[in-house]
């Protein structure tokens, strides 16, 4: 039987060590590694989203956590390196903005945890078993409810311009998620009644060429696939977008560039939510048992300045379903 002094003495040793265990946690400073493609200032400001969710949880730069970044600048097969070198700088989380970089990171490690800000399809892809439990030491957000977004992107187009009867799409072959993205649109297209333009850009210099390619099919609007590469050169696709005179659709930050729309998730929400899985992550969460959010409000944004260059009268029905119109 157990003295009171030495029960005493027992539950005042663990007291001490949790305390000090406390101490230990409240003065360290985790280091982050981000996996991007784009620089902080590059894009939609995704990554100042993310950067501003650590801050709403107490998380701040040179006191409780240091940042390491890594940016492939479109370039995707530098991602296995960058990874490895994140997993060098013993980084205690890695945050990753697609799936080519999920995948990349998942490479090089399969202890560190890994928090998605954005991939497209982590389960067909094999990044996680599943969304409700991700298993191993991935998770975070999917960024797309799945491929078939990209026939309620292309119905979107047709009842902007009705009597469209083909769509160019600009797509990445580098990008894991695009080729069943081009699929799931052919299947789409022909409910829709329009022709699918596939046409490829892996680097910045193949983009003169398909929008040349574009003009010699006589497409009649674009569809432009979210991507890293794409977002980088944002301004040279705004100016062949301009030349063109296409009905664009593309990523929301090419609508500051004059593109006609945009259809899909709220980008810098997802990139804050992604901050939320590190705060758990880093408190003692385990990845592998924390379920993958998916995005559950769209937006659909019409610029009416461009459609007037265009020539492009919108039709009130079309007005009334937007949840943001730029003037």
């Amino acid at each position: 039987m157990i003295s009171r002094r030495a029960f005493i003495a027992t539950v005042t040793g663990i007291l001490v060590a949790s305390l000090a265990a406390e101490a230990q946690q409240a003065g360290k400073v985790f280091r982050i590694g981000i996996l991007a493609n784009l620089r902080q200032g590059d894009s939609e400001g995704l990554w100042a989203a993310f950067v501003q969710g650590l801050r709403e949880l107490g998380y701040v730069e040179s006191q409780n956590i240091t940042i390491e970044w890594r940016v492939s600048e479109g370039r995707y097969e530098r991602l296995p390196d960058l990874a490895a070198e994140l997993v060098g700088r013993n980084v205690d989380v890695i945050v990753v903005p697609a799936d080519q970089n999920a995948l990349a990171a998942k490479q090089v490690t399969r202890t560190i945890p890994i928090v998605m800000a954005g991939a497209s399809e982590p389960v067909e892809l094999g990044l996680v078993t599943s969304l409700a439990r991700p298993g191993g030491n991935i998770t975070g957000l999917s960024a797309i409810v799945g491929p078939e977004i990209v026939g309620k992107q292309l119905e979107l187009l047709k009842a902007l311009a009705p009597q469209l009867s083909r769509v160019a799409i600009l797509w990445n072959p580098a990008n894991p998620s695009h080729a069943t993205r081009v699929r799931e649109a052919g299947i789409a297209a022909r409910s829709l009644k329009v022709q699918i333009q596939a046409l490829e850009a892996r680097a910045p210099d193949e983009l003169g060429k398909a929008f040349a390619a574009m003009a010699t099919e006589r497409a009649g609007a674009v569809l432009i696939l979210s991507d890293g590469l794409f977002r980088l050169h944002h301004t040279r696709i705004a100016d062949l977008v301009a030349k063109s005179r296409l009905p664009a659709m593309g990523a929301r930050d090419l609508l500051n560039d004059g593109i006609l729309t945009y259809y899909g998730p709220n980008g810098r929400e997802v990139f804050r939510r992604a901050a939320s899985y590190v705060d758990k992550i880093l408190k003692g969460a385990k990845p592998g048992d924390l379920p993958v959010e998916q995005p559950t409000k769209f937006e659909f944004v019409i610029n009416l300045k461009s459609a007037k260059a265009l020539g492009l009268t919108i039709p009130p029905s079309v007005l009334a379903r937007a949840d943001e119109i730029i003037q």
